[in-house]
């Protein structure tokens, strides 16, 4: 078969054409540019998470973390999807307290619960001239978004016919009963003990009270006053521990401590909890983790996994005060079903973000 040679004119009109689109893909004037490629996510995070946040409190629903600290004049919410990016997360000021009353100074410890069907508020408050008038009191809202909506003050919670010093309460649930978990002190004494009582509706409490633990180990007994506190429920592989912080937080030695009891006992029996001789969660100065204390604990987005998150000093000899830093870590369980929280891991290390996220 015979093929022609291209003709002169045939061969500068293809190499015209040729230089034409060259031109205009390097022109930019009318080529389409390529997309960038997506930012990968983050997969890191550091502790701490806030510059501030002595108290922290977690609770988690619907995909959405909600998050509490004490700042000692009013009560904040802050809430996020990822816990890894609480600094980011909105933060919304859902309570200021009047200007002077039983509830008007030193508000501690806040904690939000969401009980039937309407979101619950315990904190700690008091008349002023810290800390011997310190109670418990409760707020309410029923919008499904604690962030918007309407708080009321249901009042102080107390066990009826005492006025004792009371903080840090929090939630029990156990065998279809509701028990509140706090800090209080006898008539005439400033030792902190752990107390429980039954809650006959989210705001009030019925019958007696009963002491679950209070400082007896060496290492519960450092600063004064004696401390039991800040009392936490995590349940797992049918127990129930009770996760409290120990010493004085004027102390490096404030630490976690743990009460266990199966999770069909009756809550109120003071011989259904035993209480671990050694603390389960302690100073650690190498990583900048003085008097890690007063946790809440997390599931990661994915449900896989088990996070505490605590407060800590950066430096020896802070004490109490707001420079205590909010920080978290993944915990596994022992052979015998109870927490290991480990050591406070290092501030300023990248970690793995909790699973999901």
């Amino acid at each position: 078969m015979l093929f022609s040679q291209p003709s002169r004119w045939t061969t500068l009109l293809l190499a015209g054409c040729m230089a034409c689109a060259c031109s205009k893909g390097s022109s930019g004037g009318g080529g389409v540019t390529p997309p960038a490629p997506p930012t990968p996510a983050a997969t890191t995070f550091t502790n701490p998470l806030l510059a501030s946040g002595p108290d922290p409190w977690v609770y988690q629903k619907d995909g959405t973390y909600y998050y509490m600290q004490t700042t000692g004049n009013n009560l904040v919410l802050r809430k996020t999807a990822k816990m890894s990016e609480l600094a980011s997360g909105v933060s919304t000021t859902i309570w200021t307290p009047k200007a002077t009353g039983p509830a008007s100074h030193d508000i501690w410890a806040p904690e939000i619960h969401f009980l039937d069907g309407k979101w619950y508020v315990y904190f700690t408050a008091g008349p002023g001239n810290c800390c011997g008038g310190q109670r418990l009191w409760v707020l309410e809202n029923a919008n499904p978004d604690p962030t918007t909506g309407t708080w009321v003050e249901k009042g102080q919670i107390a066990v009826p016919g005492q006025d004792l010093w009371a903080i840090d309460g929090s939630i029990l649930e156990q065998n279809g009963q509701r028990y509140l978990v706090w800090s209080g002190q006898e008539a005439g004494s400033d030792q902190q003990n752990l107390y429980i009582a039954r809650m006959s509706n989210p705001w009030t409490l019925t019958g007696a009270r009963t002491q679950l633990s209070h400082p007896q180990y060496d290492w519960e007994l450092n600063g004064t006053p004696k401390v039991n506190e800040g009392p936490e429920v995590i349940q797992h592989a049918g127990k129930t521990f009770l996760v409290y912080s120990a010493s004085h937080c004027s102390t490096d030695n404030y630490a976690l401590g743990l009460l266990t009891a199966s999770a069909t006992a009756d809550p109120l029996d003071a011989a259904s909890w035993s209480k671990s001789p050694t603390p389960v969660f302690t100073q650690n100065p190498t990583n900048n983790a003085y008097g890690p204390g007063h946790n809440g604990f997390f599931t990661s987005k994915d449900g896989s996994q088990n996070w505490i998150i605590y407060h800590a000093n950066l430096r020896a000899g802070q004490g109490c005060g707001d420079v205590r830093t909010p920080r978290m870590q993944q915990f596994t369980w022992k052979a015998d079903g109870s927490p290991d929280f480990g050591t406070p891991v290092a501030t300023g290390v990248a970690l793995p973000r909790p699973a999901g996220e």
